[in-house]
């Protein structure tokens, strides 16, 4: 009996302790899960009713005007725009998403935390001076000046904030590891708290007077909306290893596809180790194609930054391999579910340039056509001659092309 005991006592742990690791969004138990605001219709899942996957669209997974600038006339001189769940609902279950933030000059997206994701910034323009802050007892800040291309990386939790030191505006694009990672701006909650924070409370935390917390709790605190590996020692770490320079270099489309994937995962960011979340920027020439492919680890949320690309995805057998396809310009937004066959095609007459988040520091990439014809070794093909229907000579031909290879 005290055997059992022990046994159940021994799970319970276990199982607490899972629940504990297990800081990002669940993972999907299914190719999407739309979300839906008529609770008739659909199914409860994170936090959001899911419609019948039989009447989901391209819509579904969708964003446009993501390249229109926002206005910044307000107090910190900074505005976000999310594109998360509440914008895509066919992000949800996902585990990511995506914002613009643009900054006036001096412009400020003040200290703030992202409860339930990480954040990887890249910046499309300008010149920011960023960082974030350790957890206690260190409160260690790391910092960096990003210029144009330059990518940066905050931990899950973590205070952090962005601050446009150029003379210029400023625009910057960040995936999140969540499809809804929250945004909790320090100096709102704390003083903007509704009802107050008792001021004895603030007093004594922030080791000031009654008065000045009562000043403070008067301002007006303006709001910004948003929605493998071996650790090193925390005490060596630097804020090079949060940092990634030159994305916005465009790279060299001469191969038989037409494009390339300039990836930043946890391979070349080593501070996106366990935090969920990588970025790769994707150049096209005029008909170039990043052909058809799967991430088996991640979700991907992609932004056309220029050109028009024709982009889609099939859905899996239950759903009778279904193609959900678009046709995106400038500024707008897609999503690509985890581990379901998707691909781009600069549909446009110049080159075209995306930048793609990931829900994983390390997606994996498998290119189909390269692995079903070009796998080391080969594939009987007898077993490709019986799956795709065709005889072995077609089978022996494909197997003997240059399956090239664009990431």
């Amino acid at each position: 009996m005290k055997g059992a005991q022990f046994l159940v006592c021994i799970v319970a742990i276990l199982a607490f302790a899972t629940s504990l690791v297990s800081a990002s969004d669940p993972s999907p138990l299914q190719d999407f899960c739309v979300a839906l605001n008529d609770t008739k219709l659909g199914v409860f899942v994170n936090g959001k009713f899911c419609k019948d996957p039989k009447l989901a669209s391209a819509n579904d997974f969708f964003f446009s005007g993501l390249q229109t600038p926002r206005s910044t006339q307000n107090p910190l001189g900074s505005t976000v725009t999310p594109a998360n769940v509440d914008q895509i609902p066919g992000l949800n279950t996902l585990g990511i998403s995506l914002v613009r933030i643009d900054f006036a000059p001096n412009g400020l997206n003040p200290p703030h935390t992202h409860p339930r994701g990480t954040e990887i910034l890249f910046l499309q323009e300008g010149t920011l001076y960023v960082g974030f802050v350790t957890s206690n007892p260190d409160n260690r800040l790391f910092t960096k000046v990003l210029n144009k291309g330059d990518v940066f990386v905050f931990p899950v939790g973590l205070i952090h904030f962005q601050l446009n030191v150029g003379h210029t505006n400023a625009v910057a694009i960040s995936g999140l590891s969540s499809q809804n990672p929250g945004v909790i701006t320090i100096a709102n909650a704390v003083f903007g708290a509704k009802p107050p924070i008792n001021p004895d409370v603030l007093a004594k935390a922030f080791q000031v007077d009654d008065k000045l917390v009562t000043y403070l709790q008067k301002q007006f605190w303006q709001a910004v909306f948003v929605n493998g590996k071996f650790c090193k020692d925390p005490k060596l770490v630097t804020a090079n290893d949060f940092f990634f320079p030159g994305l916005q270099i465009p790279k060299s489309t001469a191969n038989p596809v037409g494009s390339t994937v300039t990836a930043v995962n946890v391979e070349n960011l080593a501070g996106l180790n366990t935090l969920g979340i990588s970025l790769a920027r994707i150049d096209f020439a005029p008909n170039g194609l990043n052909p058809p492919y799967t991430h088996p680890r991640g979700s991907e949320i992609l932004i056309v930054l220029e050109g028009t690309l024709y982009v889609g995805f099939v859905t899996s057998n239950a759903d009778n391999n279904r193609l959900i396809s678009k046709v995106l310009n400038k500024g707008d937004v897609f999503v690509f579910p985890i581990g379901l066959i998707h691909f781009q095609l600069n549909a446009g007459n110049g080159n075209a340039e995306a930048i793609a988040g990931l829900s994983s520091q390390n997606p994996g990439v498998i290119t189909i056509a390269n692995a079903v014809f070009g796998s080391k070794p080969p594939i009987n093909p007898d077993v490709l001659a019986k799956a795709f229907q065709v005889d072995n000579k077609l089978v022996d031909y494909l197997q003997k092309r240059f399956c090239y290879k664009n990431n």
